[in-house]
């Protein structure tokens, strides 16, 4: 598929099949906002459930302070950890493989 003519999704689903990248990193890549990359990353997890042998992969945000890791959506970027209310919270990194 020609890069120009592929939707945003698609760019992104084939920037995921290269390497893990996270909400801002792709949100930088591709200019659009942290909120519509994330947004569009939970569309492509779902195409990619009904492709042949492929899978998203997701690294869950982890507190950089207690390393709390057990954040209710992994598909979102937490402002603080719920376990010692640090703001330092690493973001998710995506992948498909």
């Amino acid at each position: 598929m020609h890069e120009s003519s592929a939707t945003t999704r698609e760019r992104i689903a084939a920037r995921l099949r290269e390497g893990p990248a996270t909400p801002s990193a792709l949100a930088r890549e591709f200019a659009i906002t942290t909120a519509s990359a994330l947004s569009h990353v939970e569309h492509v997890s779902r195409s990619v459930e009904r492709a042949d042998g492929e899978r998203l992969l997701v690294s869950p945000p982890e507190c950089r302070e207690c390393g709390f890791s057990g954040f209710d959506d992994p598909l979102n970027v937490p402002s603080r950890c719920p376990s010692c209310k640090a703001e330092s919270v690493e973001e998710p990194a995506f992948l498909i493989e």
